[in-house]
Protein backbone atom coordinates (compact mmCIF):
# COMPACT_ATOMS: atom_id res chain seq x y z
CA UNK A 1 0.00 0.00 0.00
CA UNK A 2 3.17 2.20 0.84
CA UNK A 3 4.65 2.27 -2.43
CA UNK A 4 1.16 2.49 -4.39
CA UNK A 5 0.36 6.20 -4.89
CA UNK A 6 -3.48 7.07 -4.02
CA UNK A 7 -4.99 9.69 -6.16
CA UNK A 8 -6.08 13.02 -3.78
CA UNK A 9 -9.40 12.39 -2.33
CA UNK A 10 -11.37 15.77 -3.01
CA UNK A 11 -10.54 14.70 -6.46
CA UNK A 12 -12.06 11.27 -6.07
CA UNK A 13 -15.38 12.81 -4.31
CA UNK A 14 -15.73 15.06 -7.54
CA UNK A 15 -15.45 12.66 -10.01
CA UNK A 16 -17.28 10.50 -8.14
CA UNK A 17 -20.69 13.26 -7.61
CA UNK A 18 -19.96 14.64 -11.36
CA UNK A 19 -20.02 10.53 -12.83
CA UNK A 20 -23.19 10.18 -10.84
CA UNK A 21 -24.82 13.09 -12.01
CA UNK A 22 -23.24 13.72 -15.44
CA UNK A 23 -23.42 17.56 -14.25
CA UNK A 24 -20.57 19.49 -12.87
CA UNK A 25 -23.13 22.28 -12.11
CA UNK A 26 -25.03 19.55 -9.53
CA UNK A 27 -22.21 17.95 -8.40
CA UNK A 28 -20.67 21.46 -7.20
CA UNK A 29 -23.81 22.13 -5.19
CA UNK A 30 -23.77 18.72 -3.54
CA UNK A 31 -20.18 19.03 -2.84
CA UNK A 32 -20.82 22.59 -1.60
CA UNK A 33 -17.90 24.27 -4.00
CA UNK A 34 -18.05 26.14 -7.52
CA UNK A 35 -18.64 24.64 -10.72
CA UNK A 36 -14.79 25.49 -11.68
CA UNK A 37 -13.84 23.62 -8.67
CA UNK A 38 -15.26 20.69 -9.59
CA UNK A 39 -13.66 20.79 -13.11
CA UNK A 40 -10.06 21.67 -12.04
CA UNK A 41 -10.68 18.79 -9.48
CA UNK A 42 -11.59 16.51 -12.85
CA UNK A 43 -8.87 17.90 -14.47
CA UNK A 44 -6.41 16.83 -11.63
CA UNK A 45 -7.45 12.76 -11.70
CA UNK A 46 -7.43 12.74 -15.22
CA UNK A 47 -3.92 14.05 -15.54
CA UNK A 48 -2.93 11.82 -12.46
CA UNK A 49 -4.48 8.86 -14.55
CA UNK A 50 -3.08 9.49 -17.84
CA UNK A 51 -6.77 9.24 -19.54
CA UNK A 52 -9.40 10.95 -20.23
CA UNK A 53 -12.39 10.53 -18.03
CA UNK A 54 -15.22 12.94 -19.62
CA UNK A 55 -16.45 13.37 -22.96
CA UNK A 56 -17.64 17.37 -22.66
CA UNK A 57 -19.83 17.51 -25.43
CA UNK A 58 -21.49 21.11 -25.54
CA UNK A 59 -23.85 21.45 -22.35
CA UNK A 60 -23.52 17.12 -22.01
CA UNK A 61 -21.68 15.10 -19.88
CA UNK A 62 -20.33 11.70 -20.64
CA UNK A 63 -18.10 8.98 -19.34
CA UNK A 64 -15.76 7.39 -21.45
CA UNK A 65 -15.70 3.75 -21.16
CA UNK A 66 -12.54 3.77 -18.92
CA UNK A 67 -14.21 6.51 -17.07
CA UNK A 68 -17.17 4.35 -16.56
CA UNK A 69 -15.01 1.31 -15.39
CA UNK A 70 -12.90 3.98 -12.54
CA UNK A 71 -16.48 5.03 -11.79
CA UNK A 72 -17.62 1.66 -11.29
CA UNK A 73 -15.06 0.21 -9.21
CA UNK A 74 -14.12 3.32 -6.57
CA UNK A 75 -17.83 3.94 -6.27
CA UNK A 76 -18.59 1.16 -3.58
CA UNK A 77 -14.43 2.01 -2.09
CA UNK A 78 -15.84 5.56 -1.51
CA UNK A 79 -19.17 4.61 0.04
CA UNK A 80 -17.10 1.51 2.33
CA UNK A 81 -14.83 4.82 3.79
CA UNK A 82 -17.85 6.85 4.35
CA UNK A 83 -19.98 4.06 6.28
CA UNK A 84 -16.42 3.02 8.00
CA UNK A 85 -16.27 6.81 8.87
CA UNK A 86 -19.73 7.26 10.65
CA UNK A 87 -19.24 4.22 12.56
CA UNK A 88 -16.28 5.74 14.26
CA UNK A 89 -17.79 9.00 15.26
CA UNK A 90 -20.74 7.25 16.80
CA UNK A 91 -18.36 5.21 18.05
CA UNK A 92 -16.91 8.11 19.72
CA UNK A 93 -19.59 9.91 20.42
CA UNK A 94 -20.99 6.83 22.64
CA UNK A 95 -19.97 7.64 26.25
CA UNK A 96 -18.62 5.16 29.02
CA UNK A 97 -19.58 5.88 32.52
CA UNK A 98 -18.42 3.41 35.33
CA UNK A 99 -20.00 3.65 38.52
CA UNK A 100 -18.71 2.20 41.93
CA UNK A 101 -21.77 0.75 44.31
CA UNK A 102 -22.27 -0.80 47.58
CA UNK A 103 -23.20 -4.20 46.26
CA UNK A 104 -26.24 -4.13 47.94
CA UNK A 105 -27.58 -0.96 46.42
CA UNK A 106 -26.43 -1.85 42.86
CA UNK A 107 -28.32 -4.92 43.67
CA UNK A 108 -31.65 -4.35 44.87
CA UNK A 109 -31.76 -0.10 43.99
CA UNK A 110 -29.65 0.52 41.08
CA UNK A 111 -29.88 -2.28 38.37
CA UNK A 112 -33.33 -2.63 38.54
CA UNK A 113 -34.11 0.79 37.69
CA UNK A 114 -31.25 1.10 35.09
CA UNK A 115 -32.94 0.69 32.30
CA UNK A 116 -35.31 3.97 32.38
CA UNK A 117 -31.64 5.46 32.32
CA UNK A 118 -30.17 3.71 29.03
CA UNK A 119 -34.05 4.82 27.43
CA UNK A 120 -33.00 8.13 28.50
CA UNK A 121 -29.43 8.55 27.72
CA UNK A 122 -28.64 5.56 25.19
CA UNK A 123 -25.37 7.00 24.56
CA UNK A 124 -24.09 6.74 27.86
CA UNK A 125 -22.73 3.01 28.28
CA UNK A 126 -23.14 2.44 31.97
CA UNK A 127 -20.24 -0.02 33.65
CA UNK A 128 -21.12 -1.18 37.37
CA UNK A 129 -18.27 -1.79 39.81
CA UNK A 130 -20.06 -3.33 42.93
CA UNK A 131 -18.06 -3.02 46.57
CA UNK A 132 -17.82 -4.29 49.64
CA UNK A 133 -17.25 -1.04 51.11
CA UNK A 134 -19.64 1.52 52.40
CA UNK A 135 -17.61 4.27 50.94
CA UNK A 136 -16.59 3.06 48.11
CA UNK A 137 -14.00 4.10 45.39
CA UNK A 138 -13.37 6.93 42.91
CA UNK A 139 -10.15 6.44 41.09
CA UNK A 140 -8.77 6.85 37.51
CA UNK A 141 -11.92 4.59 36.35
CA UNK A 142 -14.27 5.06 38.19
CA UNK A 143 -16.39 8.20 37.21
CA UNK A 144 -19.24 8.59 39.90
CA UNK A 145 -19.62 6.43 43.02
CA UNK A 146 -22.48 5.87 45.70
CA UNK A 147 -21.15 6.14 49.17
CA UNK A 148 -22.93 4.98 52.00
CA UNK A 149 -22.34 6.63 55.05
CA UNK A 150 -21.83 9.94 56.99
CA UNK A 151 -21.31 12.69 53.72
CA UNK A 152 -17.92 13.64 55.38
CA UNK A 153 -15.35 13.14 53.04
CA UNK A 154 -12.67 14.91 51.93
CA UNK A 155 -11.99 16.15 48.23
CA UNK A 156 -15.05 14.71 46.58
CA UNK A 157 -17.98 16.20 45.46
CA UNK A 158 -20.68 14.54 47.50
CA UNK A 159 -24.87 14.89 47.35
CA UNK A 160 -26.82 12.92 49.28
CA UNK A 161 -29.83 10.87 47.16
CA UNK A 162 -32.17 10.72 50.48
CA UNK A 163 -32.21 10.64 53.85
CA UNK A 164 -34.42 7.47 55.04
CA UNK A 165 -35.93 5.19 57.46
CA UNK A 166 -34.72 2.19 58.98
CA UNK A 167 -37.33 -0.66 58.21
CA UNK A 168 -38.22 -3.95 59.61
CA UNK A 169 -38.66 -6.33 57.44
CA UNK A 170 -39.85 -9.56 56.81
CA UNK A 171 -41.66 -11.87 54.53
CA UNK A 172 -45.32 -12.47 53.61
CA UNK A 173 -45.72 -16.16 54.44
CA UNK A 174 -42.98 -15.46 57.60
CA UNK A 175 -45.47 -13.29 58.63
CA UNK A 176 -48.76 -15.67 58.11
CA UNK A 177 -47.01 -18.23 60.60
CA UNK A 178 -45.46 -15.32 62.70
CA UNK A 179 -47.85 -12.22 62.91
CA UNK A 180 -45.59 -9.04 63.79
CA UNK A 181 -48.19 -6.30 64.74
CA UNK A 182 -46.60 -4.91 67.46
CA UNK A 183 -43.08 -4.18 68.64
CA UNK A 184 -43.62 -7.00 71.85
CA UNK A 185 -44.00 -9.67 68.80
CA UNK A 186 -40.33 -9.05 67.78
CA UNK A 187 -39.56 -10.77 71.41
CA UNK A 188 -38.37 -14.59 70.48
CA UNK A 189 -38.08 -13.99 66.87
CA UNK A 190 -34.67 -14.60 65.01
CA UNK A 191 -33.18 -11.38 63.92
CA UNK A 192 -30.68 -11.41 60.59
CA UNK A 193 -27.61 -8.87 61.53
CA UNK A 194 -25.44 -7.30 59.01
CA UNK A 195 -21.93 -6.68 59.93
CA UNK A 196 -22.49 -5.63 63.54
CA UNK A 197 -25.83 -5.49 65.33
CA UNK A 198 -26.09 -1.75 65.45
CA UNK A 199 -29.17 -1.24 63.85
CA UNK A 200 -31.08 -3.95 65.51
CA UNK A 201 -29.88 -2.39 68.73
CA UNK A 202 -31.00 0.87 67.70
CA UNK A 203 -34.74 -0.86 66.94
CA UNK A 204 -34.65 -2.69 70.61
CA UNK A 205 -33.58 0.55 72.35
CA UNK A 206 -36.21 2.52 70.65
CA UNK A 207 -39.05 0.32 71.86
CA UNK A 208 -37.93 -0.55 74.91
CA UNK A 209 -36.93 -4.28 74.52
CA UNK A 210 -33.50 -4.24 76.07
CA UNK A 211 -35.07 -6.64 79.10
CA UNK A 212 -36.65 -8.86 76.47
CA UNK A 213 -34.38 -8.97 73.91
CA UNK A 214 -30.29 -9.62 73.94
CA UNK A 215 -29.78 -8.50 70.53
CA UNK A 216 -25.81 -9.61 71.29
CA UNK A 217 -27.02 -13.22 71.61
CA UNK A 218 -29.77 -13.53 68.99
CA UNK A 219 -29.91 -14.12 65.52
CA UNK A 220 -27.54 -14.49 62.18
CA UNK A 221 -24.38 -12.41 60.98
CA UNK A 222 -24.08 -11.24 57.55
CA UNK A 223 -21.40 -9.40 55.76
CA UNK A 224 -23.83 -7.98 53.28
CA UNK A 225 -27.27 -6.46 53.65
CA UNK A 226 -28.20 -8.17 50.56
CA UNK A 227 -27.64 -11.81 52.07
CA UNK A 228 -29.89 -10.69 54.95
CA UNK A 229 -32.73 -9.51 52.87
CA UNK A 230 -32.55 -13.08 50.81
CA UNK A 231 -32.59 -14.88 54.35
CA UNK A 232 -35.70 -12.54 55.34
CA UNK A 233 -36.96 -13.59 51.62
CA UNK A 234 -36.25 -17.32 52.79
CA UNK A 235 -38.09 -17.28 55.66
CA UNK A 236 -35.16 -17.70 58.02
CA UNK A 237 -36.01 -14.46 60.05
CA UNK A 238 -36.23 -10.39 60.49
CA UNK A 239 -34.00 -8.07 59.18
CA UNK A 240 -33.74 -3.99 59.60
CA UNK A 241 -32.23 -2.18 56.48
CA UNK A 242 -32.05 1.17 55.08
CA UNK A 243 -35.34 1.46 53.29
CA UNK A 244 -33.82 2.37 49.84
CA UNK A 245 -32.09 -0.73 49.25
CA UNK A 246 -35.30 -2.99 50.33
CA UNK A 247 -37.43 -0.34 48.45
CA UNK A 248 -37.60 -2.85 45.04
CA UNK A 249 -38.43 -6.11 47.63
CA UNK A 250 -41.00 -3.64 49.07
CA UNK A 251 -42.49 -2.72 45.59
CA UNK A 252 -42.56 -6.25 44.75
CA UNK A 253 -44.17 -7.85 47.91
CA UNK A 254 -41.35 -9.82 48.41
CA UNK A 255 -41.19 -8.22 51.85
CA UNK A 256 -43.62 -6.49 53.78
CA UNK A 257 -42.58 -3.84 56.86
CA UNK A 258 -44.97 -4.87 59.10
CA UNK A 259 -44.92 -1.59 61.54
CA UNK A 260 -42.35 1.25 61.37
CA UNK A 261 -39.45 1.61 63.69
CA UNK A 262 -39.98 5.49 64.01
CA UNK A 263 -36.27 5.92 62.94
CA UNK A 264 -33.71 7.34 60.60
CA UNK A 265 -30.91 5.25 59.36
CA UNK A 266 -27.72 7.37 60.84
CA UNK A 267 -26.34 7.02 57.71
CA UNK A 268 -27.76 8.05 54.45
CA UNK A 269 -26.57 6.65 50.51
CA UNK A 270 -24.62 9.72 48.31
CA UNK A 271 -23.71 10.39 45.06
CA UNK A 272 -19.97 11.28 44.90
CA UNK A 273 -17.88 12.25 42.00
CA UNK A 274 -14.42 14.42 41.78
CA UNK A 275 -14.54 17.72 41.20
CA UNK A 276 -13.10 17.46 38.14
CA UNK A 277 -15.76 15.71 36.82
CA UNK A 278 -18.71 18.25 38.26
CA UNK A 279 -19.59 19.44 34.45
CA UNK A 280 -18.51 16.12 32.43
CA UNK A 281 -22.04 15.67 30.73
CA UNK A 282 -22.03 12.03 31.50
CA UNK A 283 -22.12 12.40 35.10
CA UNK A 284 -24.29 15.41 35.09
CA UNK A 285 -26.82 13.20 33.50
CA UNK A 286 -26.18 10.32 36.06
CA UNK A 287 -26.65 12.70 39.14
CA UNK A 288 -29.73 14.57 37.59
CA UNK A 289 -31.13 10.87 36.87
CA UNK A 290 -30.44 9.40 40.34
CA UNK A 291 -31.94 12.61 42.13
CA UNK A 292 -34.98 12.22 40.21
CA UNK A 293 -35.37 8.75 40.63
CA UNK A 294 -34.71 8.29 44.38
CA UNK A 295 -37.39 10.79 45.19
Amino acid sequence: MNNKKLPPLNALKAFESAARYLNFTKAAEELFVTQAAVSHQIKLLEDFLGIQLFHRRNRLLELTELGLQYFDEIRPLLESIAVATEKIKLKNSRQILTISVPQTFGMHWLVPRLNDFHQKFPDIEVRIKGVDQDEGLLGKEIDVAIYYGSGKWENVESVRLAESPLVILASPDFLAKNPLNTPQDLVGKTLLHVFSRNKWKRVVDNFNLNEQIDVEETGTMFSHTFMALQAAMHQQGIAVANKVVAQHELEQGNLVEPFSTGLKDEKSFYVVYPPQMAEVSKVKHFVEWILQEIH
